[in-house]
């Protein structure tokens, strides 16, 4: 039975298992008796030689933030959004843990943010718990499994018009190339002639830089990736020599955001943004008949051709032209 005293540093917790002593002091009172509960289990364990199976969900985001995350792309948002569900689970044993457990913090979640951010975080959650049940021996089993997901968003649809795209560029300063908001305005213009991605442009650097093509080497899903370049898009290329020694655009993904959501209030426009490039590409690009539908996955990057369907984006009128 566990002895909980206030003293001057805070909550003292003394207990004896099995004739075996620990102590230890917490700030609150929750916590001390959070502990005692938890020690209590733990050492009636190690009495019957099963020590260290107790485990809880926060155990496992830490430990799946160490280990797990920095071989992810996404590491950054991963460990942050782990650290944020140590917090929303933090002393639930792990097989305790149950499929109504996770449906409470869906809804709460629900009521926070959207529903594509909580799908991508029940994501996350699943990987840790099949991390616990595959490689950790942690679970039996994936509450995961049970809980019904949100409905998924449909894919965005949007092509930036001409008339926004020249209003863009304006309010970047097009075509001078000075300042980094200039260095934006042509990564405007080749995110639109060959669908890259903000940080896939921010990584460019002129080694990458080739006859006919770019080589990409820090891309969304970690492989190498050469994207060929049309005669407009090498003309963008060129007019950034001599911009930097090394890199094309100089530029991080982060400030190629800011300086693009800066542009569009200045000019008031609002309904699309920076990803919506990539949509305007593969449209552009598509609706021309240039390449086939293998060719355009290989420049874009998809592994599924059902991506195209996702970003080539005609209109009816497009389509009525063809008939």
């Amino acid at each position: 039975m566990a002895s909980i005293q206030k003293t001057d540093q805070g909550y003292r917790v003394q207990m004896t298992v099995k004739g075996r002593r620990d102590s230890a002091t917490f700030e609150t009172k929750k916590d001390a008796q959070l502990w005692a509960a938890r020690r209590e289990i733990e050492m009636r364990l190690d009495a019957k030689g099963q020590a260290g199976t107790i485990k809880t969900a926060g155990d496992a985001f830490k430990r799946y933030a160490d280990e797990v995350s920095p071989t992810h792309k996404g590491k950054r948002w991963e460990v942050v959004r782990l650290e944020k569900m140590g917090r929303e689970f933090p002393h639930v044993m792990l097989a305790k843990l149950r499929a109504d457990h996770i449906t409470l913090w869906r809804d709460t979640r629900l009521t926070q943010v959207s529903g594509s951010s909580v799908l991508r975080e029940m994501k996350l959650l699943n990987s840790v718990l099949e991390q616990c049940r595959k490689e950790w021996g942690w679970l039996a089993e994936n509450p995961c499994k049970d809980v019904r997901k949100p409905t998924a968003p449909q894919h965005r649809s949007r092509v930036i018009t001409w008339s926004e795209i020249k209003a863009m560029l304006r309010a970047l300063g097009y075509p001078g190339r000075e300042l980094p908001r200039h260095a934006v305005a042509q990564a405007f213009l080749l995110a639109l002639r060959t669908g890259m991605r903000q940080g896939e442009l921010a990584g460019v650097a002129w080694a990458d830089v080739h006859p006919g093509y770019v080589r990409l080497h820090d891309t969304k899903n970690g492989q190498i990736r050469d994207v060929p370049l049309s005669t407009k898009a090498k003309r963008v290329v060129d007019q950034m020599r001599g911009y930097h020694k090394t890199s094309v655009f100089n530029i991080t993904a982060g400030s190629i955001d800011t300086h693009f959501r800066n542009a569009k209030t200045r000019v008031g426009l609002t309904g699309f943004v920076w990803h919506d490039s990539r949509h305007t590409a593969a449209t552009w690009i598509g609706r021309s008949g240039k390449l086939q539908l293998m060719e355009l996955c290989k420049m874009f990057g998809w592994s599924d051709p059902k991506m195209a369907m996702v970003y080539f984006n005609p209109s009816a009128a497009d389509i009525s032209r063809k008939l």
